[in-house]
């Protein structure tokens, strides 16, 4: 590589303070435009503006976005389809199939009832966002006796679980309390347990069919 400043050197030049590689100039540094006052001066009257038009008045001078010019923007030409029920929850299925399996290896212990919390530490679920759902694929291969508490459960599920001796209860969480159940270490108070406000939430967990908690109360 080519060093400008250790040639003169190695000349007798010297050390120089200001050399002439400064005056090139920088094409990656864009300089401020100076306008000037008056149409004789560079960059006067209109300051490079131009005449007229929304660009030259000052302020924001830009477009807003979906602006089209006046005519019916695509955001108002076409009607809406569909909406977002904000009310919907996403549940992890979980099947009695791929429980039976993490039974069989010992990586759920049977001997104790099983929370959504104990199947989250397993690995038999991830990313639980509203809950557990249970279901009954694969039931002709569960054939072992468990207390579980998840948040639904289907009538098969709940079915061949009681048939081989088992209980299903199905517990309402709402966001706080299922993140707090999850992770009570990142909480300093665990707050209490939240009923259930909606009204087919509470006619599902009042409803002894379903083993929901609230039945038994």
């Amino acid at each position: 590589m080519f060093y400008p400043l250790r040639l003169f050197r190695a000349l007798g030049f010297g050390n120089r303070y200001v050399s002439f590689l400064g005056s090139f100039n920088n094409p990656l540094i864009k300089r401020a435009k100076r306008v000037g006052r008056g149409p004789s001066s560079g960059k006067g009257k209109t300051c490079g503006r131009g005449h007229k038009g929304q660009k030259a008045r000052s302020g924001n001078n830009r477009v807003k976005p979906g602006f089209e010019g006046g005519q019916t923007p695509i955001t108002r030409l076409y009607p809406k389809r569909g909406f977002v029920n904000m009310d919907s929850k996403k549940f992890s299925p979980l099947n009695l199939q791929r429980l039976q399996v993490w039974i069989d290896n010992g990586r759920i212990d049977v001997t104790k009832p099983i929370t959504i919390k104990h199947l989250y530490d397993s690995n038999i679920i991830h990313g639980i966002k509203s809950g557990v759902k249970l279901l009954a694929n694969g039931k002709e291969f569960f054939n072992t006796p468990i207390e579980i508490y998840v948040s639904k459960a289907s009538r098969e599920a709940i079915k061949r679980i009681e048939a081989v001796g088992g209980k299903v209860t199905c517990v309402y969480y709402n966001y706080l309390g299922l993140r707090a159940h999850l992770h009570p270490e990142t909480f300093k108070i665990i707050p209490k347990q939240a009923l259930p406000i909606n009204k087919s939430n509470i006619q599902y967990y009042s409803n002894k069919v379903n083993c929901g908690y609230l039945a038994s109360t």
